[in-house]
Order: structure tokens, then sequence, then C-alpha cells
């Protein structure tokens, strides 16, 4: 008699039918948490989908975001309805106006434009915008050369009206006690930013002593005058250090690109390597630019349309296709200019610009539109000298 059998003879019979029915449990339990097992292997692979699916729609969501703030830095109306449009920013002045205050990267002269507008939206937004500054315990220049700094001043004596009174209604909310009325910071404000100008620019002659600077604003609050030490204490600060004003972006290329004729991708066929790559293109200014990215701030390359002519054209397995060409110099190279992959700017390669659209409506298209710019019209000449600073001042192409 073996071991088993004689142990097993030990128990009663109910002991051996309890046993049995522990092992039956055992396997019952040993059947569940596999079952477990694999509803957690389905789990954690839906939340792996799930996850990925989030990091992508995140990552697409930066790509729009991206392509949001280089439509507003070039048209600040359109593109910051494209951000509406696409869900990325709240239509209300709270978030527009954050967006603007906070976000890296946007053109302080289309910051400017867009709150300088006088639609209830863009007023309302220029408040939120100025709230957004805190201006307590600061002396007034301390204040002006903050709120000078996160825009740049539109050309137009009404937009700056509205913007500085909307500055000097913030300044008085935070410091109650340093001026009797608005009118008062707003006037003053306006004598800071002419006396910067005058101590400052070199094509001023006459620069405004202290005295004249005390003098002229005698009166001014509410028919009385302000203390001498406080209009001193704004006086040497501006001549100690003028004010930081955010360079004109007018001469930035992005100025350039402000309601193009034309712009979408185009598959461009290399100069020298013979290879199709995907760019973005930018018809304006009897010019066409094209970009790696939609969100690149400089081109990869500039073709000067001058003496160009454009046709359609056919080339093995790219449908669709349209070519830029010199009718009077067959074979010579087309002036323009690229960039290296080393940052040099070099002329560029091309005999003839090849270009494939994806239908033939839009090669078409672009082939009209290109043709309307080529025409010369009356302001040619005068553009063309801009046109050529514009050329040697890419540092990237």
């Amino acid at each position: 008699m073996t071991d088993s059998m004689m142990v097993s003879s030990d128990f009663t019979a109910d002991e051996r039918l309890e046993i049995e029915r522990m092992k039956m449990h055992r396997q019952d339990l040993l059947d569940e948490i596999k079952k477990l097992n694999m509803d957690i292997d389905a789990i954690m692979s839906e939340i792996s989908d799930f996850q990925s699916t989030e990091e992508n729609k995140v990552a697409e969501r930066g790509k729009q975001f991206s392509s949001g703030k280089k439509k507003f830095n070039m048209d600040p109306k359109k593109g910051m309805n494209y951000l509406v449009e696409n869900g990325l920013l709240e239509s209300s002045p709270q978030p527009i106006a954050e967006f603007l205050y906070k976000e890296d990267g946007l053109n302080k002269t289309a910051i400017g434009d867009f709150l300088g507008e006088r639609e209830e939206l863009h007023l309302q937004t220029l408040k939120a915008f100025v709230d957004l500054h805190q201006f307590s315990d600061l002396n007034l220049v301390q204040a002006l050369r903050q709120f000078l700094w996160s825009f740049r001043l539109p050309g137009e004596a009404q937009k700056i009206d509205r913007m500085m009174e909307a500055f000097a209604k913030r300044y008085c909310d935070c410091n109650a006690d340093v001026f009797q009325s608005t009118d008062t910071c707003y006037i003053l404000s306006f004598a800071i930013i002419m006396l910067n100008t005058s101590l400052h620019n070199p094509n001023v002659k006459d620069k405004t002593p202290l005295e004249r600077f005390v003098s002229m604003n005698r009166g001014i609050n509410n028919g009385g005058d302000l203390p001498v030490e406080l209009l001193t204490k704004l006086y040497d600060s501006i001549r100690n250090e003028p004010f930081k004003i955010p360079e004109d972006d007018g001469n930035d290329l992005t100025h350039t690109f402000f309601n193009p004729n034309r712009e979408g991708w185009l598959f461009k066929l290399g100069g020298r390597v013979k290879t199709w790559k995907r760019r973005w293109f930018i018809l304006t200014d009897n010019c066409l630019y094209y970009f790696e990215f939609t969100i690149d701030k400089e081109p990869k390359g500039i073709i000067p349309l001058e003496n160009l002519c454009v046709r359609q054209t056919v080339y093995s397995r790219k449908p669709f296709c349209l070519e830029l060409y010199n009718p009077k110099s067959h074979g010579q190279k087309i002036k323009a200019c690229k960039t290296e992959t080393d940052g040099r700017v070099v002329e560029g390669k091309h005999q003839s610009y090849m270009m494939c659209a994806s239908t033939a409506d839009e090669r078409d298209s672009w082939i009209e539109s290109i043709r309307a710019s080529i025409t010369k019209d009356p302001f040619y000449d005068l553009v063309s000298v801009r046109k050529k600073k514009v050329i040697n001042q890419v540092p990237q192409d």
C-alpha cells in the first residue's frame, strides 16, 4: 500500500469529500485569476491605445496651435479666427487677453494691432489685457516700461488714444493716491513718452531739460501742480535709461507675408538632387517663398518672379505639375536664394522650378495666381528696392 493511499485512508469520507471540494475551489480560483489577468491585459491594452490616441490628439493640437500663432503674426484677425474656430482658444476677452499677454512667439506689432481695433470684443480684450499688468507701487515710468514692452503701439492716433486711456485707468486703479484723475495720468504718460524721444533720439537736437519738463506739466493735476520731486524722479529715470520699445516688426519677413496672394502645400523638385520634397509655398509681393513647415519664420527659399513664366508641364509618375522658367535665358540658373543645411545662404541651383500640386484644379489655380503676380503694375519699381533688401537680409533659407 502506498503512502498516499495510507494517508488517504486516514481521512473519513466526509473529510475526503471536503478535500475534493477544496481542490475544486482552488481550481476555480486559479481559473478566475487567469480570467482576471486576461481582463487586466485587455484593459491595459485599451489604456495604451487611449493614451496613444490622446498623445496624437495633443500633438495634432500642438501643431494647430503653432499654426494659429503663425497665422496671428501674419494677420491678427484671421489668426485669432483660426484659433477660435479650431477650438484652441475661447472667443471671449479674458482667455484672448491671457493668450496675448502670456504666449511666447507672438509678434508684438500684431498684438498691438489686435488690441487697437474698436470692435467690442477688441475693446473688452484690451481692458482685460491691461488688467493683467500689476502696476501697484510702481512709479509711472516703471509702469510704462512694463506696459510698452508687452506689445508695440500701433501708428494710428485713435488706437493709441484708446490704449493709453486704458493704461491710465489701470494705473490709477492700482495707485489710487498718486493722481487726482486718470486725465492727469494720461497727459503725463504722453509727456514721458515724448521726453524719452527728446532725450534719446539722436535726430532731436533740442534736448528737453528738467526745468522745461516740469514747466510743461504744470496744472495737469486737476488744475494743480504735481510735486516737483515726483517729476524729477520720473525725469531722471528716463534720462538714465530709455524705454525698451519692441522693434517694429515691419522689416521682419513675417510682414512680407501679410495677406498673401496664395499659400499652400506643393511638392518641389530639388535643383541638384532630384528628389521631391513637400514645402509650404507663399506667393506675395512678386515673389514665391517656400518653407519646410508652416510655423517656420524664415523661408527655405525665395524665388523672385521677374522675367519668369509659368506653365503646366508633365513629369513621369508625378501628375498635376507646373514649371517656373525663364523664357529668355534657357539653360541658365534662375536668380533665387536658398539656405543650405549648415545655414549658409547661397544662390539657387535651379534652371527651372518644378512643382507638383495634389489636383488639377489646384495646379491651375496656382498657375493663374503666379501669372497674375508676374504681371507688371505701376508700383513695381517702387517695391523692387524693398524686395531686394528683404532678399539680402534673409539669414536663413
